[in-house]
């Protein structure tokens, strides 16, 4: 088997037209998707479906949006429109909230462009929740209730922790990710094979994170990380107590990233300025111009409501109940049979 273009061929000239998850595992995949709705509607939190093609894309440049061209032929004359895929929900359910709609989830397919690898699929499937007046620590418990009614194991099987963020980057390289130099960073992120010399900061951090601390978290359960620097908290608060630290957590489970949580930035100005100081390093960094949501930002200064929100990876978390290796296992069809 060969790959070209991005199809699958076989020997003969023909496309694979096979999927790559078996009947039982979609069995798996659809059981679970009912657990999840069973688990919210119990809650009173109420199901919302908001557009996959929306009008702007995120500003954020570790995240790349797939763009599209809606076009319409009519007598004498072509209409087109340029759109974007989201590559979550957050911005349209936020929408929601001040509109006053209360708790919601949502499960539904985000694309992101130039994500593939074992881990990785440029379409999958999310399940996004927001709770009104609950803390991180709230949102981060019930998290872990999902995902173990989503594992199918019981508390005494699965151990939980919580660290911060500097005591996981301690632990694994000895360092505080707050107050090493750059160039201490640059050092262990070209032991971990990287051999940029223009990372700024933010980036080695990921690097690391990505490459030799997450892998090492939640090899006995689940470990939820918070904590992380302010120059990351996307569109979280920063921790009153300490301006260095946002008010975010990831959850690890067996070295992979299965959730980001955020107490949920509310202010219109900050988070104006945070997406155009994502422009800024875009183009620093070479990268497309992106528009910044306006929806968003009028959501925002009608008022949200206090509230914490949280993305949980639906196919990760498929594949460590099916004891899957790779995404593929758990789609029917991953980007190159689409």
């Amino acid at each position: 088997m060969t790959e070209s273009s991005g199809t699958i061929w076989d020997g003969a000239g023909h496309t694979d037209w096979r999927p790559t998850a078996p009947r039982e595992m979609l069995q798996l995949r659809a059981e679970l998707l009912a657990r999840t709705r069973a688990f919210f509607a119990a809650r009173g939190v109420l199901e919302v479906d908001t557009p996959i093609v929306v009008n702007a894309p995120v500003t954020d440049v570790h995240i790349h949006s797939a763009r599209v061209l809606l076009e319409a032929a009519g007598p004498g004359q072509t209409t087109r429109a340029s759109y974007f895929l989201h590559t979550s929900p957050e911005y349209a359910m936020k929408r929601l909230l001040a509109a006053g709609v209360g708790d919601i989830y949502q499960i539904c397919h985000v694309v992101r462009a130039l994500e593939r690898g074992r881990l990785h699929n440029a379409e999958f499937t999310l399940i996004e929740w927001y709770r009104l007046g609950y803390s991180l620590d709230a949102l981060m418990s019930e998290v872990e209730a999902v995902v173990r009614e989503l594992l199918g194991r019981p508390r005494a099987a699965l151990e939980t922790e919580r660290v911060s963020y500097r005591e996981a980057f301690l632990d694994a390289l000895a360092l505080d990710p707050f107050t090493a130099p750059a160039a201490q960073l640059a050092e262990h992120a070209q032991r971990a094979g990287f051999s940029g010399e223009t990372a700024d900061r933010d980036e080695l951090l990921d690097l690391l994170m990505g490459t030799v601390v997450g892998p090492r978290l939640g090899r006995r359960g689940l470990c939820f990380v918070h904590g992380f620097p302010a120059s990351q908290a996307a569109l979280a608060r920063l921790d009153p107590d300490d301006p260095r630290a946002a008010q975010r957590f990831e959850l690890y489970c067996g070295g992979i990233e299965l959730a980001n949580g955020f107490h949920e930035l509310a202010s219109a100005h900050e988070q104006r300025g945070r997406f155009e100081r994502d422009i800024a390093e875009r183009r620093r960094l070479g990268l497309p111009d992106t528009a910044i949501d306006q929806h968003l930002l009028g959501a925002l200064e009608a008022g949200l409501p206090d509230c914490c929100g949280v993305a949980l990876g639906f196919d990760r978390t498929l594949m460590l109940a099916a004891g899957a290796e790779r995404i593929d296992a758990v789609l029917p069809f991953p980007i190159e049979r689409a």
